[in-house]
């Protein structure tokens, strides 16, 4: 599944890159590279807006759940059945699906999958012609080559652990209803966590794949951010 996704997402790289080098733009400090890099990942992010925005919705309708589903589970601890049944009964009421983020999830999962395979190896999956990925410039500003880790402690890695962390904190801001405190422990938790462990990965990783990550996470960014104002307008009206 990987390797086919991989082909076609590769695929997509190669044409974007194609379109870019037409231009004419590339410069000694922004290669042609660096801008397909940047543009496939909006046009891929783009492609999975409508699930994210569902995912979104689905978080939002389960965090606002919360406390109700608390006062459920505590009135009918000692009885399981009435409370799977309430639980259900709610579930309808509110014309919510539990299911739902986690079916999105794993529609999601094999593509991002795919997409990290690309960006390990571009040579295989977009640039296939012999010697053609070794004979590009791949330069952006300080980094001389995005086929290579970027060891420049305030670089690539620095960003993607930064952007890691403020998306995880978006997100949270819109969770914050009075949910569970074990599931809020475990969200703040995360949230320092995560961005250690990118920042760590992406100095690793080819300087390619951490420019995917910083750019996917600007773009989640502002996409939440929108999406917490969008759903903040909607609670005031209603």
């Amino acid at each position: 599944m990987t390797a086919f996704l991989g082909n076609i997402l590769g695929s997509l790289l190669r044409f974007v890159y194609d379109m870019v080098s037409a231009t004419g733009i590339e410069t000694k400090y922004v290669s042609y590279y660096a801008l397909a890099i940047i543009i496939t990942t909006i046009i891929f992010k783009l492609a999975l807006l409508p699930l994210s925005i569902s995912q979104v919705k689905s978080s939002k309708k389960m965090s606002e759940l919360q406390p109700l589903m608390k006062e459920i589970q505590t009135k009918y601890r000692n009885d399981p059945q009435t409370q799977q049944k309430k639980l259900q009964e709610l579930y309808r009421e509110h014309n919510y699906k539990p299911s739902g983020s986690c079916l999105m999830l794993l529609v999601q999962m094999p593509i991002l999958f795919a997409f990290f395979a690309v960006f390990r190896d571009p040579a295989k999956y977009a640039f296939t012609e012999p010697g053609f990925y070794e004979a590009m410039n791949k330069s952006l500003f300080w980094i001389a080559n995005l086929d290579l880790p970027d060891t420049n402690i305030w670089g690539l890695p620095l960003l993607a652990g930064l952007t890691t962390y403020l998306h995880s904190w978006v997100m949270m801001q819109s969770q914050q209803t009075g949910g569970n405190e074990q599931a809020q422990s475990m969200q703040k938790s995360m949230l320092y966590f995560m961005p250690i462990m990118i920042f760590f990965t992406a100095r690793s990783f080819p300087g390619g794949l951490a420019l995917y990550w910083v750019v996917s996470n600007l773009f989640s960014i502002i996409q939440q951010l929108i999406s917490n104002l969008s759903m903040g307008k909607v609670k005031e009206v209603k």
